[in-house]
């Protein structure tokens, strides 16, 4: 009787290139869904540094009955997709006894004003994923019962309304004393 060939170990070449294969699609998957992910948790950055500059200026107020207004900072340079070191003093950020946490990718800025009382606006943008456009968050805050607050400045292209943040229900900037989008394109350039 005769016997079939019978293989000895190892893989075909097929078979090696099916696995090639599909370990290609798997990373064409998996490589965009990453940088997503990372644009979004850079995101995170600016919206956490928002909330930080508001509880360190409303203890500021407490304490001394005012808000401080603070220039861009970082002011080195046009925002980008790259990190950026933190001025060692930078004005009224160091008077509230607010700085970040090493690096950041956002500049940020305070603007103060009285408009029927003490208000302010609490700005961040960035080019996180550099498409030239800038991305922009906000917080405008505004006195109880107020419908609006104190506009943004026109700093690299960030422009918070008076009217508040961007509200996606009402699908207008009218969201005051939250932390958010100034506008309905932030965040959606790309992720």
């Amino acid at each position: 009787m005769r016997k079939l060939h019978t293989r000895k170990g190892g893989f075909t070449l097929i078979e090696l290139m099916i696995v090639v294969a599909i370990i290609g699609i798997l990373a064409a998957i998996a490589i965009p869904n990453f940088l997503r992910f990372q644009l979004r948790s850079r995101v995170g950055e600016g919206k956490t540094n928002i909330a930080a500059i508001r509880t360190a200026q409303e203890g500021y107020n407490a304490e001394y009955g005012t808000y401080v207004g603070a220039p861009p900072a970082p002011a080195t340079g046009t925002p980008s997709n790259a990190k950026r070191i933190w001025p060692a003093t930078p004005p009224g950020f160091d008077t509230v006894g607010w700085f970040p946490e090493g690096e950041v990718y956002y500049n940020y800025s305070v603007i103060t004003g009285v408009a029927g009382g003490p208000v302010y606006t609490i700005e961040a943008w960035s080019d996180i994923d550099a498409d030239t456009n800038f991305n922009s968050w906000g917080y405008v805050h505004a006195l109880p019962g107020a419908t609006a607050g104190l506009a943004g400045g026109v700093t690299m292209g960030a422009v918070c309304a008076a009217t508040g943040t961007y509200n996606g229900i009402t699908m207008a900037p009218d969201l005051v004393n939250t932390t958010g989008p100034c506008s309905n394109q932030d965040g959606q350039s790309v992720f």
